[in-house]
């Protein structure tokens, strides 16, 4: 691909920033790399991406209000975590923060534990323990 032919169709799915393709051809005949904010299908894909992101963020979140998930479950989500990577952030056993999803093992966890995953999550204690309004 020539220099002038990386595309440009931004559809601010990266709000306003730039990604790099890598090798794109200049005029003297060299790779170089060139800034681009994307191409409409690949624009298209991140969007539905997103908009699962941004389903299952919302399924946690009523999990959470159903009282059938601690609010463990919904910050997962909205950093994009399972359990074993969580798990792998806090060097605990996956099993373990399964266990913490129900609410009433959270509710039993002790302030350390609380801060570690909330410094795992980047959140303070008081936003890991209640959901957004």
């Amino acid at each position: 691909m020539k220099k002038e032919d990386v595309p440009q169709d931004d559809a601010n799915i990266l709000e306003g920033k730039f990604k790099v393709v890598k090798y794109a051809v200049n005029e003297n005949g060299d790779y170089v790399v060139v800034p681009s904010v994307g191409w409409e299908p690949e624009n298209v894909a991140l969007e539905q991406a997103w908009d699962v992101v941004h389903e299952n963020v919302a399924d946690a979140k009523k999990k959470v209000q159903a009282g059938e998930s601690s609010t463990l479950a919904y910050h997962m989500e909205v950093n994009m975590m399972d359990p074993a990577l969580l798990a792998q952030h806090m060097n605990l056993p996956a099993r373990t923060v399964k266990k913490h999803l129900q609410p009433s093992e959270f509710v039993a966890l002790n302030n350390a534990l609380l801060q570690r995953y909330a410094d795992a999550l980047m959140i303070t204690v008081e936003e890991l323990k209640k959901l957004p309004e």
